[in-house]
């Protein structure tokens, strides 16, 4: 990652994986439904990837993918596609509910 920021929030477009930097001193909560990427270099070429995920006032540990060699955005992509889709699922479901109770 570069200087000067905590990661990328990653979206999945058209089966791809897009990224938008955070700044370090960017704002602290993720917003809800994001994933939160980060990953740290090792020395033997391999990368520590961590992913968190945005819920309403606060971010959880969603995966960690210690070691991962190479181009890893395949391996992460499945997770954040998944999750996204779960979550928008998640708050429509909540919408409907809330909307059926007034």
């Amino acid at each position: 990652m570069p200087a000067g920021v905590r990661g990328a929030i990653v979206t999945v477009v058209g089966g791809r994986l897009m990224a938008t930097w955070v700044p370090s001193n960017g704002p602290a909560p993720l917003p809800q439904g994001r994933v939160l990427l980060s990953w740290t270099p090792r020395d033997t070429g391999r990368t520590d990837v961590t992913a968190h995920l945005g819920l309403a006032g606060t971010q959880v540990l969603l995966a960690l993918w210690p070691g991962l060699r190479g181009e890893w955005s395949e391996i992460v992509r499945p997770t954040v596609s998944e999750v996204t889709k779960l979550h928008a699922a998640l708050r429509l479901a909540t919408v409907v509910l809330d909307g059926l109770a007034d």
